[in-house]
Order: C-alpha cells, then sequence, then structure tokens
C-alpha cells in the first residue's frame, strides 16, 4: 500500500508532464487551421468559386485571418458541413440557413442586400411557347426546380402551386436542374416547360442568350423572402467572428469586393442581423403547414 501511495503522484506528475508537452492545436484562421466556409450552388459554379476566393484574399489582407471557400454540391450538403464540422461559416440560401439554425448548428450574422433590400422576391416562369399563363397551368407540366431545400427556386413555387390547386408531388414533373442559371436555361432550352428562381435569374444568362427575357417569361412574383447571407457555426469565436463580420462589410463597400461578392452571390450590400430576422418566415411555413423537418 505505501509502495502504490507513493506511486500515485508520481504517475499523475508524468501525466501532467506529458500533456504540457503535448503540442497546442493552431490558432483558428491560420495556414494550418484555416477557417472554411461553404458556399451553395447558386449560380455557375465556377464564378461562385472564384468569387469566394478573391473575398478570402481581401479577408485575408484585411484582417491576416486565412480563410478556405468551398462551394458545396447542393444545400444539403453545406448544411451538413456545418452540423459536422467540416465548415466554420456558411452562405446558405434562406431555407437552409433556418434549417441550419434550427438544427442548433450555426446562426446568421450578416444578412445580403441586392438592389439595396435585404430581402427579395421568387419568380415562376414558363416558356413562351408552353401556352403557361397561371400557376393553375402547371399541372401535367415538366417543371424546372433548382434545389429541394432552395426557397425560391423550390420550397415557395411548391407552395405556391398548391394554393392553386396543383399537387407538386403529383401532378408536376419535377426537374432539379441544381442552380437559378440552370433552371432558367431549363426552360430557355425546352427541357421544361416551366421552372422557378429569384427574381430575375434570367438576367445572369442574358449576355450568352439575349432572347432569353422574350423565350422565358414570368408567371407570377411570390412573396418577399429574405435573402442568404453569412452564418456562422454555434461554437465559433465570437472575437474572430466580430473581426470577420466588420472585415466584410467594409471589404463589400468597396468596388473590388462588391465585384467580388457579385461575381460569387450577386450581392451588392450587406447587413448585420441575427436568427431572428428570419422569424416572419418562419410564421409563413408555419401558416401553410410546413415545417424544416417535412422538407
Amino acid at each position: 500500500m505505501k509502495k502504490l501511495s507513493l506511486l500515485l503522484p508520481i504517475l499523475i506528475i508524468a501525466v501532467l508532464v506529458v500533456a504540457a508537452c503535448q503540442p497546442k492545436a493552431p490558432e483558428l484562421g491560420t495556414e494550418e487551421n484555416p477557417i472554411k466556409w461553404v458556399f451553395v450552388p447558386s449560380g455557375e459554379m465556377e464564378s461562385v468559386s472564384a468569387g469566394a476566393d478573391a473575398v478570402a484574399d481581401m479577408i485575408f489582407a484585411e484582417t491576416g485571418l486565412v480563410v478556405e471557400t468551398f462551394v458545396a454540391t447542393d444545400y444539403t450538403a453545406a448544411i451538413e458541413a456545418e452540423c459536422s464540422g467540416q465548415a466554420h461559416m456558411g452562405s446558405l440560401a434562406t431555407f437552409a440557413a433556418i434549417t441550419a439554425a434550427d438544427r442548433d448548428c450555426a446562426y446568421p450574422a450578416l444578412v445580403a442586400t441586392r438592389y439595396g433590400s435585404p430581402t427579395y422576391t421568387g419568380q415562376i416562369i414558363a416558356h413562351v411557347d408552353s401556352g403557361i399563363t397561371s400557376v393553375a397551368d402547371l399541372a401535367g407540366k415538366v417543371f424546372c426546380a433548382t434545389d429541394e431545400t432552395s426557397t425560391s427556386g423550390w420550397i415557395i413555387p411548391s407552395i405556391m402551386m398548391r394554393a392553386a390547386g396543383v399537387d407538386p408531388d403529383k401532378d408536376v414533373e419535377v426537374i432539379f436542374a441544381g442552380s437559378h442559371d440552370a433552371a432558367v436555361l431549363g426552360v430557355y432550352n425546352g427541357d421544361c416547360d416551366a421552372g422557378a428562381s429569384f427574381v430575375d435569374a434570367r438576367t445572369s444568362v442574358e449576355d450568352e442568350f439575349p432572347d432569353v427575357m422574350d423565350k422565358v417569361l414570368q408567371v407570377e412574383i411570390s412573396v418577399e423572402i429574405p435573402n442568404d447571407g453569412v452564418q456562422f457555426t454555434k461554437d465559433f469565436p465570437a472575437e474572430t467572428q466580430t473581426k470577420l463580420v466588420d472585415a466584410l462589410i467594409k471589404i463589400i463597400g468597396t468596388d473590388e469586393g462588391k465585384a467580388a461578392m457579385d461575381a460569387a452571390y450577386e450581392w451588392d450590400g450587406l447587413e448585420k442581423h441575427d436568427n431572428t430576422f428570419y422569424d416572419a418566415f418562419r410564421q409563413l411555413l408555419d401558416a401553410a403547414g410546413i415545417t424544416a423537418e417535412d422538407l
């Protein structure tokens, strides 16, 4: 017993010495441990990726923080990246941002503005030769949506269909195009009779397809929808988050920063907003009898 009592303090000291000698985890925001920022394929993957990388370079120049950006395959993968710790921050579409917050994974800190507004509208579009002039006409048609968790590209349009007596699960053949640009082009090329996107995603392909406004027509505009923005995982260091938020607001105030943000997501500004900004939209989903779990 006396030997054991003598050995115990020695073992404790040895454990403490070994623990003290363990290398300290690299600080977040360094080359060894970069801040990982996940984006979603809102438009052309190359454009989103290039814009995101440019913003990351500007963040480093402004703060010294190393940010590594990547574009997820879809909205669900972006949510999972934040919930699993593969990403520290994200730029998720509205519904995806709400889902991440409801799952206690990540919370909004910034909301983007387009044309000076932190909200936007979605649109249901149709090919000029489809004969579609109302949402009710979508029954029996082929419909190009963007992604199953895209707010303006599927969720709101599906609610609009139900309100018009069209069951989106039975009455419409849905093709998930993967992005707003792709949904517009699906309608333009005649692969789909109709589709959905944010207002007005047609302009993003107008340079390449100058007659898109003539061939792809607006059928109906949605209710106001909160914009996407920037979210941080729940355990993200508060001080570093403040640095990033302030830097991003400063960056988008410059011509270079605005051009990069525009290339990635067509943002023209950023406003500070927390999770409560989306509460009115949550109430709309509740009123429609829809929950995040349902979707």
